[in-house]
């Protein structure tokens, strides 16, 4: 059993360009760095960004170790993955704005969910599939 703390689960990505992909991040999504290790200006080992109590880690892509044989971004930012990543925000029109005026891919604009909330999805630089949405599973859950 796992207690539930600050982020027990953190999704880690690989990007190409993993520093325009962190400032992407930032600007359009509200992400903060909380740490970034270089080894060059190109090469990112290990970030981790923090929203809120939550956070993600990512890194260059690079054809070394083990990691890399698993984990790799996508060929083509059109390409379908084989997951997607859903954060809960406050507002979701102000956070829409946001994301498309720093350049986030918008796939479905913000909807009404028949679930309950307001979200709508996106992709970043590289073709992730974000989802943002004020439905909060934790809250409707018993």
């Amino acid at each position: 059993m796992v207690t539930r703390t600050k982020g027990n689960i953190i999704p880690a990505l690989r990007y190409r360009n993993a520093p325009a992909a962190i400032e992407f991040l930032c600007k359009a999504f509200g992400f903060e760095r909380q740490a970034v290790y270089q080894s060059s200006d190109t090469q990112v080992d290990h970030a981790q960004l923090v929203l809120g109590g939550d956070m993600i880690m990512l890194g260059s892509a690079s054809n070394d170790g083990d990691y890399a044989k698993w984990v790799s971004p996508l060929k083509s930012p059109d390409d379908a993955g084989t997951q997607g990543i859903y954060v809960v925000i406050d507002d979701c029109d102000a956070h829409h704005a946001r994301a498309k005026a720093a350049g986030a891919r918008i796939l479905r604009p913000p909807t009404d969910e028949d679930y309950g909330g307001r979200g709508y999805t996106c992709r970043d630089l590289e073709g992730n599939v974000w989802s943002f949405g004020t439905y909060d599973p934790w809250a409707t859950s018993s």
